[in-house]
């Protein structure tokens, strides 16, 4: 931490205590990329890795501590039995023993044969009660990891879309990012707009903003490929991460989003209700080895301003961008 003028910060802390253990290979891998890039170790980007590799915040912060407690409690009860188990075993074994001993005197064999079948009997149920135990325990830890697994798929989410949030983003672009550099493959992303939202919203009711939202969540995640990753930004801006496709090739998609959605239109409250059409701006920019996202988002955004101030309803490639008029934008 010193030799990267890392603040020793508890959050900092945990997080290269995890590096060096090597028991996360993601947050690994990350910053061996970092370093590699030689990146400087910000306040933001020691942020992004704590939060991104050790922290869970709000709601599902308290369900991790949840799932804890019950595998806490779940141990416990587990060693208990397992404790009780052995102990039973112990005084099994020498009841047996003493059964046998008694075999040396002058005892009728039918006792003897009667002592080991009763002990045996109380080792067949020990044996049954004990993997009925386990079994219960087993369903338990079934449950909390589906209960954790549930809240993470949450904390991911947007709510009103259904598409990846930011943090989920966040996740997606760190492992794209990783592959792109590795294997020399182009990543881009293209930011989406809603033009003259505000005016649905305070024309209509966020309602009917709420159904442009939708709309657009749905035209996006049809339009782009099964690996790439579609989500909203915040907002009315939404975004698309496009592993392995250049700068062209993300226009296209771009391109074939935004005519898409000038040929919607969204049902007004009753019948006689007119809305107007939706169109979309667009801007598009590829990833170059070592930035970071916000780097990569904030040329994506430039090429999407442009795209609003030189008439709305257009997609701008970053390599597109007039250098002076950029500059007002």
């Amino acid at each position: 931490m010193a030799r990267h003028r890392v603040p020793p910060t508890p959050d900092n802390f945990s997080v290269w205590f995890t590096y060096v253990l090597g028991t996360s290979i993601e947050l690994k891998r990350a910053i061996d990329i970092l370093i590699g890039n030689k990146r400087r170790f910000d306040a933001k980007t020691n942020y992004d890795l704590f939060v991104a590799y050790m922290g869970l915040q709000g709601s599902d912060g308290r369900t991790v501590n949840h799932a804890s407690q019950r595998l806490r409690l779940l141990m416990l009860s587990a060693r208990q039995f397992l404790n009780t188990a052995i102990a039973d075993n112990h005084s099994q074994m020498q009841a047996i023993s003493d059964v046998a001993d008694r075999g040396g005197a002058e005892v009728h064999p039918r006792q003897l044969i009667e002592g080991l079948m009763k002990e045996l009997e109380k080792a067949t149920t020990r044996a049954t009660d004990l993997e009925t135990n386990f079994a219960e325990k087993a369903r338990e830890l079934d449950s909390i990891r589906d209960s954790l697994s549930k809240s993470e798929e949450r904390a991911k989410t947007d709510t009103l879309t259904g598409l990846p949030n930011r943090r989920g983003l966040e996740e997606f672009f760190r492992v794209a990012q990783i592959a792109a550099m590795e294997r020399g493959e182009p990543l881009s992303v293209l930011l989406i707009d809603i033009d003259h939202f505000k005016k649905f919203n305070d024309n209509f009711g966020h309602g009917v903003g709420d159904q442009v939202l939708q709309l657009m969540a749905t035209v996006l995640r049809d339009k782009v490929r099964e690996g790439d990753l579609p989500a909203r930004y915040g907002g009315e801006e939404l975004i698309a991460v496009l592993p392995k496709a250049d700068l062209a090739a993300c226009k296209r998609v771009a391109e074939r989003i935004r005519r898409t959605i000038a040929e919607r239109s969204i049902a007004g409250r009753s019948a006689d209700e007119v809305l107007p059409g939706i169109t979309i701006s667009i801007g598009v920019a590829q990833f170059q080895p070592g930035e970071s996202m916000s780097d990569l988002i904030e040329r994506g955004d430039r090429a999407l301003y442009f795209a609003k101030k030189t008439g709305r309803n257009r997609v701008v490639a970053e390599n597109e961008l007039d250098p002076e008029l950029a500059k007002a934008v």
